[in-house]
């Protein structure tokens, strides 16, 4: 059930005395990783089906994995849960899992059945944080964020942290560097000590010519998407400012189900919430509200908006520009990823996930190689990547939403070839996975075992086949293919038929949750 709480108001950065007496009542800390996104604007490296957060953009480790480690060594005077709420779509649900099993991170998935943008995602996540009748502070994190600077970023988190235990909303700003049109920016009020304003404004993205003013102010600050909050804070602001939102993510949350460590709302009335950020649904409000609320004699005042200023090499990568930014760079201002070479070239970027790319006397050019796309733009023009990507969806490419690799649940598979009546896979099955069992109306289906032992259900037949072996599985048949070694199984599928798309399948049993 959900947990409400009161909203104090915080006009001003506590005491050591206050704070410590605040943080005995209330220091359990919860993480809360937002990674719901599409990041468009990073095509083709980030799909629909794959986005940016899932994808090692600037390291070794994905974004979202990245994201999951900031929490690491933070300071022993609060209580941080070892396991982070996730809130992400479904079709992600299974990577998010295995990426972050990968790094030894327990986590809990708050599954959404469509996407309805950040305020509702964190009403999710604060209604689970809450559910067991107490109360936590939430760190909120973009799953798809780069942070250089791991201890800057949690000096400001514990200030943050200081202040929303006393009753604020507090969020990070970054300092700009230039007048940058691709962010939100905040307007800074007072100073509260410790590094922390209050907000006088939260502000979109504005044309070239006012962030060229915002940037000359020194008053307006980069909106890092990282917010600082008690859950039940959250969840009773939020319905003051939006009550058919916290009405409906309500409904949705005691209604929902729980499968494992996964969460699911309530799905028709999840759908009945319309989609807002936090940024729009609260932050925006906060300050008028608290002004009439004071005016009017409210007993229960708003919470005041806090923001805390934010040094620790923060970029949202939100586009192939700042991700260039983001990397090292060579004499001539070059930066790459994979097998690229520049000769005389100045101020550019190129990214390979296979074949060599060369870049011969370009100048702020962004080139990015993948196994079924190939992106040039001038670096001046970053952002208009998302509008093609519009575009090539319009087109129902299907490069705009998966990449030729398509990871699940069981494994992968990767589309080698294709034609008018057949195509390639090339499948690969985790150790003690399996498909479901399955059948196709429109296509047959030949089985080549490359590497490992396959145990292959067709019809009422059960049998093994090892390397170097095969199978022929009809239209119309049921079937199943299983891994039942300790290696990877690796298999050539060839398909043929009339109709060869993903949607030609009818399944049965499945272990992931994905039959009717």
């Amino acid at each position: 059930m959900l947990i409400q709480g009161s909203g104090n108001a915080a006009s001003s950065g506590p005491d050591d005395a206050e704070a410590g007496a605040i943080g005995a009542r209330c220091t359990r800390i919860v993480p809360v990783i937002l990674a719901g996104g599409s990041g468009t604007r990073l095509w083709p490296v980030s799909r629909e089906n794959f986005p940016k957060q899932l994808i090692d953009v600037v390291g070794s480790d994905s974004l979202l994995q990245a994201t999951a480690r900031r929490m690491d060594g933070f300071s022993a005077n609060w209580n941080v849960d070892s396991a982070p709420i996730i809130v992400c779509g479904e079709e992600h649900r299974f990577v998010i899992a295995e990426q972050l099993h990968e790094n030894g991170v327990a986590t809990r998935l708050v599954v959404e059945p469509a996407r309805r943008d950040t305020a509702p995602a964190l009403t999710l996540a604060a209604s689970l944080a809450c559910s067991d009748g107490s109360d936590a502070i939430l760190i909120v994190m973009p799953a798809d964020h780069s942070i250089s600077d791991l201890a800057a970023l949690q000096g400001a988190l514990e200030s943050a942290a200081r202040y929303a235990e006393r009753g604020a909303i507090a969020t990070l700003g970054v300092p700009p560097t230039r007048a940058d049109t691709g962010f939100g920016y905040i307007c800074t009020g007072a100073a509260l000590g410790d590094g922390a304003h209050a907000i006088d404004a939260f502000v979109e993205k504005p044309a070239e010519e006012i962030a060229a003013q915002y940037l000359a102010a020194g008053t307006y600050w980069w909106n890092s998407g990282i917010f600082i909050v008690r859950a039940s804070v959250w969840l009773d602001t939020l319905k003051r400012l939006q009550p058919e939102m916290r009405a409906a993510c309500e409904r949705a949350f005691e209604g929902g189900s729980v499968d494992g460590a996964m969460f699911r709302p309530q799905q028709d009335a999840f759908l009945d919430v319309l989609p807002d950020s936090i940024d729009y649904a609260v932050m925006e409000h906060l300050t008028e509200a608290a002004r009439d609320n004071t005016a009017a004699g409210n007993p229960a005042p708003m919470p005041s908006g806090v923001v805390i200023r934010l040094d620790a090499g923060w970029s949202d990568l939100g586009s192939w520009d700042a991700v260039w930014a983001a990397m090292d760079k060579d004499a001539s201002g070059n930066a790459g990823r994979g097998r690229v070479t520049f000769e005389g070239a100045v101020s550019s970027y190129a990214h390979s996930e296979g074949r060599l790319v060369a870049c011969v006397g370009t100048t702020n050019v962004v080139v990015v190689e993948t196994a079924d796309a190939v992106l040039v733009v001038d670096r001046s023009r970053v952002q208009d990547v998302k509008g093609l990507v519009a575009r090539i969806k319009e087109q129902k490419a299907p490069e705009a939403n998966a990449h030729r690799k398509v990871h699940r649940p069981w494994g992968f598979y990767d589309s080698i070839d294709h034609g008018e009546r057949f195509q390639v896979k090339r499948i690969v099955v985790t150790p003690g996975a399996q498909l479901s069992l399955q059948l196709h109306h429109h296509r047959a289906e030949h089985w080549v075992v490359v590497r490992g032992t396959a145990r292959v259900t067709r019809g009422d037949e059960q049998f093994l086949l090892s390397e170097n072996e095969s199978t022929y599985i009809p239209l119309g048949i049921r079937h199943r293919l299983e891994n039942p070694g300790k290696v990877p199984l690796e298999i050539i599928e060839i398909q043929s038929g009339a109709y060869l798309g993903e949607d030609d399948i009818v399944r049965f049993n499945d272990d992931y949750g994905r039959c009717p």
